[in-house]
């Protein structure tokens, strides 16, 4: 009897022991709040309270949704993931650092590398020592690995004393920006360079304001932008293949009142072609010349450009592509 008793109590300790749940199971859709706890499991009703709280709890793959208007902190993106602040106010203030830095390795298990930040406000201005200015090193900073897909949708990114969106990599990686607003940022609003593969960036219904640059296509980098503003920045666009060919392309934007030129294809850092091809643009405005063609630079017009009351205006040294246009 004694054998049998203890038997049995084995056979249900090893029972007990398989229904034993994970010590914290992750979620596919996660939830951030302003008044929630990171200690939380980030549920619709046991909020997390920041976005770094949220990502273990969260499946590779997913999405953590901002519950109402807060500050939910700066983090680092090591997997495919969603931030959505639609709708919230959602925001990251991200003083001395970078707001949202994504490296994500490749791996089996993430095969699509997909990062999605929607909504958000993402602001680095703080403190220094007793006055107001900007802190914040990036706002979006795209580096080492990266990702293969990071799309930037409805969003604010401001007061950066280095870039706006920073592609600083060594692998490939396609950035869609659509109708975000960049500005106040000593370097670009947005920078691309990769050491390796293509950078490729597309800007569609969005500004860049009271940048350095407003757009900085550098080493390996490919940028497409349509319907937008490059206004207030010392240049506009700055095509500058340093280490690697660098291709701009502009359509149906407007370039206007930059403290330099409008358009630079070349000079700087250039070592290599740099391409602007522009077609249905108005460069107004501008202190700098409205087209300017420097060392290994050289701008591609489809002659359907408006080009005035810059310093000076024209496109001389233009490749005409009117041939091309069908």
């Amino acid at each position: 009897m004694q054998r049998f008793l203890k038997a049995a109590l084995t056979i249900g300790a090893l029972f007990a022991m398989a229904w034993v749940a994970p010590a914290q199971a992750q979620a596919t859709r996660t939830w951030v709040s302003g008044v929630g706890d990171d200690a939380n499991p980030c549920s619709r009703t046991a909020p997390c309270k920041t976005f770094a709280g949220a990502i273990s709890k969260t499946q590779r793959g997913g999405e953590i949704d901002t519950l109402d208007p807060g500050g939910y902190g700066a983090v680092t993106l090591t997997k495919s993931i969603t931030l959505d602040g639609t709708g919230t106010l959602g925001a990251i203030l991200s003083s001395g650092v970078n707001g949202i830095v994504i490296n994500i390795a490749p791996n089996v298990d993430d095969p699509f590398r997909q990062v999605i930040i929607r909504g958000l406000s993402i602001n680095g201005a703080g403190l220094s020592g007793t006055a107001g200015t900007r802190t914040g090193l990036n706002g979006i900073s795209i580096t080492s690995n990266g990702a293969a897909i990071v799309q930037v949708e409805d969003s604010i990114i401001q007061n950066f004393t280095q870039n706006g969106i920073n592609v600083l990599g060594s692998s490939a990686v396609n950035v869609n920006v659509n109708n975000t607003q960049i500005k106040n940022c000593t370097g670009a609003g947005i920078s691309a360079d990769t050491s390796a593969g293509i950078a490729r960036v597309t800007v569609r219904n969005s500004s860049i304001t009271n940048c350095g640059t407003g757009v900085n296509a550098r080493r390996n980098s490919r940028v497409g932008m349509t319907n937008s503003t490059l206004a207030f920045n010392s240049i506009g666009l700055f095509v500058e293949g340093n280490g690697g060919t660098a291709v701009a392309v502009l359509e149906f934007c407007q370039i206007a009142n930059n403290t330099g030129n409008g358009i630079q294809a070349g000079g700087g850092l250039a070592t290599n072609p740099s391409v602007a091809r522009i077609s249905d643009n108005i460069i107004n405005n501008n202190a700098g010349g409205g087209v300017s063609i420097q060392a290994n630079g050289s701008v591609e017009s489809f002659l359907n450009n408006k080009i005035v009351g810059n310093n000076p205006d024209g496109c001389a040294g233009c490749i005409s592509l009117s041939g091309n246009i069908n």
